[in-house]
């Protein structure tokens, strides 16, 4: 999901909904809960031990990764990864020029030798374990005032972190669950070297563009394969010709044969996070501000770019990943919107508070509950005000070399303090990542299309009132009471007639500056980093102290939502955050609205159906006269004629569940999960079975592609191909 989507509950909409037994098909359930519910797994149509899955070293949860932002899975012994190509596509466009245009033409790699390194940064996340240290980081913070429980908390979590990685090629985090409630420490081994293999053209892999995005029927390809490279004694190595492919101990198979209409299905991946149980405050200030707001910004901030940075030209090309995923956001955004209004979801979110505060009242030793939830409704209050009035100033925060400045000056000031007490993001494990991300500044970057962007930006922030701007970036800047948008080209055309920072090298050597050198320099965007520093720390601050009373309070909120769901026989699992997660359910179309029906598969003559010749509808010449002559060969599913190219489930998702491997019912791959349709984007809030449903590309589709249309064969040949 091309960003953004999905509770955790029975759903908590109101006490009679509470009273229904486990619902297979709502949730991310964490592995080690999978043996809380082996029953209902294997009554629902899982052939393998239930058991199995919570093993994460073994078969099938082994062959899962993140991409720290997308889900994939090991398909090969080889190292060989599968994911969606919408989550490749960053390092398709890395590798791409105006006159090399691999988003265009697609990429396929003739041999390993011919396989490019993928986009600075990228990273394959293995997991191989998961500890329990709750009491390690909250034990004696009970007491303490909010920022120094917020700082002790974050402490505590860099050291455990700093023990994991002493083992050399390891990444590990410490994983907040329940609001604070539950801390586990992950290990995962970090594979640095990866490498792109295949990826279809856009007019397969982002066949149907934006117009398609979030709507169902949907006939895309989202597909793409990288091959992830250790040194040749097997460790996490940077990239160098002599390393070799990466020999995971567990890899999916891939099936031929698929699914149908009805069938088991289940997915495993890294979604990134949810909001279920968010309080009204919270779900008020989103809907009614946030998300509308945000929204506008997002229409006019699309048109600009694509205003200056014209189709063809080697800026549209650097901007085509933001485009997409703006493009995507707007539209998910609309879709929120939509969807909160039409099952009125603050009102189901003040009923369902009412029902638990009931539940409260109904007992005097529950007391203590209510107090911490009516204290936790205030600070959402704060929050949603505080998030209100920085808004502007975020976005104002945003331009590339405005970033690439505070995040240098930041680190200088960081570098003042013991490694182990840095924050996070500037401690020496974060140095090749800082590095990196400096570094592919250049392949995304046009000073002409940031200089726009900016302009944008500020015209947004002199339209609110003078006395909720920030008077340090008003002086900083120039910017006065009278100031209008039409001044603000000339007068930020300084900042880039006199910058240095464009240059890849200055950046990079200015990371071994000192603060002292910073505040001297000449620089305008590192001038303004300056001047912006003690404004930027302040807004931190007052965040950590907020985060910090909100650990005194939300554990005790989730303690009781979790006693009120044991009640009513439903397993409280925790919202998404980027950990590893299982959900299950069936191949299902649906019925979102009156009138609406959803079929569970599309099918290649829907693609000819579509095709007009012009982007997002232009499918190559070889792909529609393959289906014209009715060329299905092994990948062709009877009930529908035809082979299918998407399919439906009711599976629980979210933004980070994109290339998620979605397997049968005995753990074989058949499918990647990478959408969700319109009507489901409100998941992220409020999950509702009628009308949520995901969508996966089929594996027989992408064979189909690989096989008829790409010359992919030897990939083919290196996978373990079932019927």
């Amino acid at each position: 999901m091309k960003n953004t989507k999905f509770f955790t509950l029975g759903l908590l909409l109101a006490g009679s909904t509470l009273a229904a037994p486990l619902a297979a098909k709502e949730g991310m359930f964490t592995p080690d809960q999978l043996q809380e519910i082996s029953q209902e797994l294997s009554e629902v149509g899982l052939e393998i031990d239930p058991d199995a899955l919570a093993d994460l070293t073994g078969f099938p949860m082994g062959a899962v990764v993140s991409l720290g932002g997308c889900s994939a899975s090991f398909v090969s012994p080889e190292g060989l990864v599968v994911t969606n190509h919408h989550c490749a596509r960053g390092s398709v466009q890395y590798n791409s020029t105006a006159e090399n245009n691999y988003l265009e033409n697609g990429f396929l790699a003739a041999s390993k030798a011919e396989e490019l390194p993928a986009a600075p940064g990228s990273r394959i996340y293995v997991t191989t374990e998961v500890t329990d240290v709750t009491e390690q980081v909250r034990q004696g913070t009970e007491s303490l005032e909010p920022l120094e429980r917020y700082e002790l908390v974050e402490q505590r979590r860099k050291d455990i972190i700093a023990g994991c990685e002493e083992t050399a090629g390891y990444r590990c985090q410490v994983a907040s669950f329940y609001g604070g409630e539950q801390y586990k420490l992950i290990k995962r081994l970090e594979v640095r070297d990866v490498r792109i293999v295949y990826a279809p053209a856009d007019s397969i892999g982002k066949y149907g563009g934006d117009i398609d995005n979030w709507q169902w029927p949907s006939h895309t390809g989202d597909f793409a394969f990288y091959r992830a490279y250790v040194a040749p004694d097997g460790s996490a190595a940077d990239f160098d010709e002599a390393n070799v492919p990466y020999q995971p101990e567990h890899h999916l198979k891939v099936s031929a044969s698929g699914l149908r209409d009805g069938d088991f299905v289940m997915a495993a991946g890294y979604p990134g996070s949810t909001s279920r149980y968010t309080l009204l405050a919270e779900v008020e200030n989103t809907f009614n501000w946030t998300y509308p707001t945000f929204q506008t910004l997002l229409t006019d901030w699309i048109a600009t770019i694509e205003a200056t940075a014209p189709e063809g030209s080697d800026a549209r090309v650097k901007y085509e990943s933001r485009l997409a995923g703006l493009n995507n956001f707007e539209k998910n955004l609309r879709g929120q919107i939509d969807g909160a209004r039409r099952v009125g979801l603050v009102d189901r979110r003040r009923a369902r508070e009412a029902a638990l505060a009931d539940w409260i009242a109904a007992d005097a030793s529950r007391a203590a509950y209510g107090v911490a939830i009516e204290e936790l409704a205030d600070l959402s209050e704060e929050s949603a005000a505080a998030s209100r009035t920085s808004f502007w100033y975020r976005n104002v925060s945003r331009p590339s070399l405005f970033s690439a400045a505070r995040r240098l000056y930041r680190l200088s000031k960081e570098r003042q303090k013991p490694n182990a007490e840095r924050e996070s993001g500037y401690q020496e494990r974060d140095m090749t990542f800082f590095r990196q991300g400096l570094q592919a500044l250049d392949r995304r970057f046009d000073p002409a299309v940031d200089k726009a962007e900016w302009v944008l930006f500020l015209t947004g922030y002199i339209g609110q009132p003078i006395g909720e701007r920030v008077a340090a970036f008003d002086q900083a800047l120039g910017l006065t009471a009278e100031t209008t948008a039409e001044e603000l080209p000339d007068l930020v055309d300084r900042f880039y007639a006199n910058t240095t920072l464009g240059n890849v090298e200055t950046r990079l050597a200015l990371m071994d500056a000192t603060t002292e050198q910073l505040e001297a320099s000449e620089d305008p965007f590192m001038q303004l980093a300056v001047a912006m520093y003690d404004y930027g720390f302040q807004l931190e601050t007052e965040s950590k102290t907020r985060s910090g009373r909100s650990l005194a309070l939300r554990p005790t909120y989730m303690e009781a939502i979790t006693q009120w769901q044991r009640e009513n026989g439903t397993l409280t699992y925790p919202d998404a955050n980027s950990t590893l997660r299982v959900t299950f359910g069936n191949v299902l179309g649906g019925s979102p609205r009156d009138g609406m029906a959803y079929l569970p598969f599309t099918t290649l003559e829907g693609i000819t159906d579509k095709d007009t010749g012009e982007d997002p509808f232009n499918s190559p010449s070889e792909l529609l006269e393959r289906i014209e002559a009715k060329d299905y060969g092994r990948y062709a599913l009877e009930e529908i004629g035809s082979v299918p190219v998407n399919f439906l489930s009711d599976l629980d998702s979210t933004g980070g569940n994109s290339g998620s491997a979605t397997l049968n019912s005995r753990a074989e791959l058949v499918g990647l999960l990478f959408d969700g349709t319109f009507e489901s984007v409100n998941s992220d809030w409020d999950f509702d079975p009628r009308t949520t449903r995901t969508i996966h590309v089929d594996t027989r589709y992408m064979l189909w592609v690989m096989d008829k249309v790409d010359g992919a064969q030897a990939l083919i040949d290196e996978m373990d191909v079932v019927e």
